[in-house]
């Protein structure tokens, strides 16, 4: 200890095994320095014990030149070094600074994990919905298996995150999660970004690059927007998908590729299959298992409870006090259409938080964006007449037809109780309904 005492480390003493098993188990210790041979316990079995309570703590042995055969089998059990007797202050303080570098770095890593597993695990999809309910059950059972899954929704709407979360709670959580957004990269490059390439496949490829599939071997890939990639390319992640192998750019080695598709698209892949711009073969292979996750608008019950986490995570991220939303911005926020789901009615509490200084939220801190496309019942009577005119599929025959319709449906085919309904005479609606034709009928 008298060696190390001028590098600032908080050190614990221990006169035999058994008392190093004890500091060790009652104190935060981020390396352990013993000899083999100990008194009641050997510098093994401290050995051992450390490895089975947290194998991440180095442990340096320290060894007379008789048992270095010992030394070695230690090192094969997880010891960080060892130290021949007799050595000189310089060795041990240079192996004592590099396993604590080691240290250090293995608290960063396992912390930044920490981290990440905690913020996308299935707890922090946040809905209490039906809908939402129903998704991490589906989610729940694929993330134990190998299946291809295939999430769709609008943008916004959180499927990368329950993508991550999927991963992060399979089999295959040690090993990586890839993103790569088809949508982004250029259909010339996306192939090689996707299988790598060999040194002089094409002009600039002056070494071998590994592709996405072989650097996320043992973890999973996410094709985030798949409705995007150009039919080429679909035709190779098909035989990939199918034989479990491809070639990179310019190579004819084969390659065997052990990763976990999740794909995910705003497209409607269906349609895209009948007008021939998505293959079918390729379709029914990534959607082994569709997951739909619901626009914000079909789950309006979850805004309150979504908003509720958005203003806590500002404000610990500003360092102020959550502030309390007004009724009449809850009812905003109810009412709203989110044509950008989830992200867009996070963007919005970010700037309320940012303008609201006090520890309310009022209206006049959200700014809502207007959308193009409100539904029929927000619309007053100036913007149906807009509608009407300028959109050119829909008329005013189809529009009387159709009010004829539910209202005669509504009234259980009674003309009289219809013509009410539509502040019509009976003879007036009478009239209309012998000009339309047979779509209307068995009225009384």
């Amino acid at each position: 200890m008298m060696l190390l005492s001028d590098m600032q480390l908080k050190m614990f003493e221990a006169r035999d095994g058994a008392e190093a098993i004890e500091v060790f188990d009652s104190e935060t210790i981020h390396l352990v320095i013993t000899d083999l041979k100990l008194p009641k316990k050997s510098g093994m079995e401290v050995l051992n014990h450390i490895k089975e309570v947290k194998p991440e703590v180095p442990v340096i042995i320290i060894t007379a030149f008789g048992s270095i055969d010992n030394a070695v089998e230690a090192i094969r059990l997880g010891a960080f070094d060892y130290v021949t007797k007799p050595f000189t202050e310089d060795k041990l303080r240079a192996c004592v600074e590099k396993a604590m570098q080691i240290s250090q770095l293995t608290s960063e890593v396992k912390y930044l994990r920490s981290e990440i597993e905690g913020k996308y695990t299935f707890n922090n999809i946040i809905g209490n919905s039906s809908e939402i309910c129903e998704i991490l059950r589906l989610a729940g059972e694929v993330s134990h298996t190998d299946t291809t899954v295939l999430i769709t929704g609008e943008s916004g709407t959180g499927k990368e995150l329950l993508s991550r979360a999927t991963h992060l709670n399979s089999a295959r959580s040690k090993g990586p999660f890839l993103p790569v957004n088809c949508a982004a990269i250029p259909n010339a490059l996306l192939e090689a970004e996707l299988f790598g390439y060999e040194r002089g496949a094409f002009t600039g490829a002056q070494q071998l690059k590994k592709g996405k599939f072989e650097i996320a071997s043992g973890g999973t890939l996410f094709l985030d927007e798949i409705g995007d990639m150009e039919l080429d390319v679909q035709a190779k992640l098909l035989r990939v998908l199918e034989s479990k192998s491809f070639e990179r750019l310019g190579g004819s080695k084969t390659v065997q590729s052990d990763v976990r598709i999740i794909a995910a698209t705003n497209k409607d892949l269906e349609s895209m299959v009948r007008e021939k711009t998505f293959r079918e073969d390729l379709f029914y292979r990534i959607s082994v298992f569709p997951i739909r996750i619901p626009p914000l608008r079909e789950r309006r019950n979850d805004i309150p409870l979504l908003s509720q986490y958005f203003i806590k995570e500002f404000a610990t991220a500003f360092g102020r006090r959550p502030p309390v939303m007004s009724d009449k911005v809850m009812e905003m926020l109810y009412n709203h259409s989110w044509k950008g789901n989830i992200r867009e009615l996070r963007n919005v509490l970010e700037r309320a938080m940012i303008l609201a200084k006090g520890e309310k939220i009022t209206s006049r801190h959200v700014i809502l964006h207007e959308s193009h496309e409100k539904p029929l019942g927000e619309l007053d009577l100036d913007q149906i007449v807009k509608l009407l005119v300028f959109d050119h599929r829909v008329g005013l025959e189809q529009v009387e037809r159709r009010c004829i319709q539910y209202a005669m449906e509504v009234a259980g085919n009674n003309v009289s109780k219809a013509a009410r309904l539509l502040g019509l005479s009976r003879a007036t609606l009478r009239y209309r309904l012998d000009k339309l034709d047979d779509q209307v009928t068995g009225y009384r």
